[in-house]
């Protein structure tokens, strides 16, 4: 997490043109900015792509922002597997939170708070008014002000981010300005003012901000990143408690369904995205506690599916789907434990009706292909990758599958085609460009015979980039920023 706050900061500050005196940040410059703090988020941390977690969080945090007022952006809510405790709105309505903190959370209440509190900082726009501030102000104040600002997201140590502070006080601007005490409860009144709207209560917001503030007392050495980035927590949770009191509309929403949603994520983040040994006790507790639940019976199975324990892992998912027969993501997660045991007629049957369930669920999709690969079925394996790959073409895996189904055929110009593009993806310059060479001498299409010399200039390039990279590293192995 630090590199991508440091990264933020080389943006903001390279960013000349908003730094000008006097210059306001329009809302195409602040997507731009979004644009590429998402890229580079990309490479330097897992932002999961779980189809049930992602869709879980964004239903919820859509479910808020239905209520505020239109917005002039396309929000988005990411996932970051990262324990830390933290949440925290990027340019242009894009939100993160981390594994940690959701796991952390016992309600889709708690969820809702954090997400409700992280739009409003968005839809005041907090951060462009950070820059617009930051920009009347000389260079190297913005730089040192910068610094301080999102090292601290970044967890850095405390000494690192006194010292870049204090070169910001030093050049005679204060760091008060920086996510202010204001802010924080702007962003409470109107997250609240739109969370109880959505049908959530803000008792949610108070107890996630107790277990967060409950988190510190373990040493400064583990004081949560949300601490730091949100500052005042002490007051926040009297603030929000008295709104709970004296404003609170009491007709809530359908609580049994939000936990049933809530459940069955957590229940996910846990068993797949945290200590392996940890979660199964919690989740062995949790069917123990309620072995005819579904949800109980589900979370278990997935994590001892993921510790090898396979037959007891379908035995739980069979469970969870007596309950739950229309379930795709239950009737997924048993196809994939039945592929992992090498049961695949078993697997074949069951994830081809998980994916006539769910067709978007792209790792659904991939195991059905892997499985169709294994039964030597490979036209059938064919049409599920490259349909994979024309829906969710940031799922890399599949083009290396698909290039080996296509092989199995004697297919070899798609076969080397496909081959390339997972290589090239993957910045293996030598097997991509072995590859995209071999599609090349092999294509008769005018159309792919373009594309492929295009990427291939391309991948000459990025080699080039890359070597160049590489000369300006100092001894140590650390980038040399002197070089640049």
């Amino acid at each position: 997490m630090r590199k991508i706050c440091f990264i933020f900061f080389i943006l903001l500050v390279t960013n000349i043109s908003l730094l000008k005196e006097g210059h306001c940040i329009t809302i195409a410059e602040e997507e731009e900015i979004a644009r590429e703090f998402t890229k580079a988020a990309l490479q330097h941390v897992n932002v999961i792509k779980d189809t049930l977690i992602v869709n879980y969080v964004n239903e919820v945090g859509k479910k808020i922002l239905a209520e505020f007022p239109p917005q002039p952006f396309t929000y988005r809510f990411s996932v970051i597997k990262e324990d830390a405790y933290n949440a925290f709105a990027a340019p242009a309505g894009n939100i993160f939170i981390n594994t940690g903190l959701i796991e952390a959370m016992d309600s889709e209440e708690e969820l809702a708070g954090i997400l409700a509190h992280e739009i409003a900082h968005a839809a005041c726009r907090h951060i462009s008014q950070k820059i617009e501030s930051s920009s009347k102000i000389g260079l190297a104040t913005f730089a040192g002000l910068a610094a301080g600002i999102f090292l601290g997201i970044g967890g850095a140590d405390a000494a690192a981010a006194n010292a870049v502070s204090m070169s910001a006080v030093a050049a005679g601007q204060s760091l008060s300005l920086a996510y202010s005490r204001e802010h924080e409860r702007q962003a409470d009144q109107l997250g609240l003012k739109y969370l109880n709207k959505a049908g959530y209560s803000g008792a949610g917001s108070l107890s996630i901000l107790k277990k967060i503030r409950n988190k510190q007392w373990f040493g400064s050495d583990v004081i949560p990143t949300y601490i730091t980035t949100h500052p005042a927590l002490e007051e926040r949770i009297g603030y929000i408690s008295a709104w709970i009191d004296t404003q609170e509309n009491r007709e809530q929403g359908n609580r049994a369904q939000q936990d049933s949603g809530f459940r069955r994520a957590h229940s996910r983040i846990l068993a797949l995205y945290t200590d392996e040994n940890i979660a199964l006790k919690r989740l062995e507790a949790e069917f123990k506690k309620n072995p005819e639940d579904a949800t109980a019976n589900y979370g278990y199975g997935l994590i001892l599916s993921k510790t090898g324990k396979r037959e007891q892992a379908i035995f739980h998912f069979k469970k969870a789907l007596e309950k739950r027969m229309f379930d795709s993501y239950i009737l997924k997660d048993l196809g994939i434990a039945y592929f992992s045991d090498g049961r695949y007629a078993e697997a074949l049957k069951t994830l081809e009706g998980s994916v006539s369930m769910e067709s978007e669920d792209p790792e659904g999709m991939f195991f059905l292909g892997r499985t169709q690969m294994e039964m030597k079925k490979f036209e059938a394996a064919v049409a599920t990758f490259k349909d994979l790959t024309e829906k969710h073409p940031n799922y890399k895996q599949a083009f290396y599958y698909l290039g080996e189904a296509c092989g199995r055929q004697d297919n070899l110009e798609d076969a080397h085609y496909y081959l390339g593009i997972y290589y090239n993806d993957r910045k293996d310059f030598k097997n991509a460009g072995f590859h995209l060479e071999k599609a090349l001498t092999y294509t008769k299409d005018q159309g792919r015979k373009l594309k492929i010399e295009e990427m291939l200039k391309h991948l000459k390039m990025e080699r080039k980039q890359s070597e160049e990279e590489l000369k300006k590293k100092s001894p140590t192995g650390q980038l040399n920023f002197f070089a640049l």
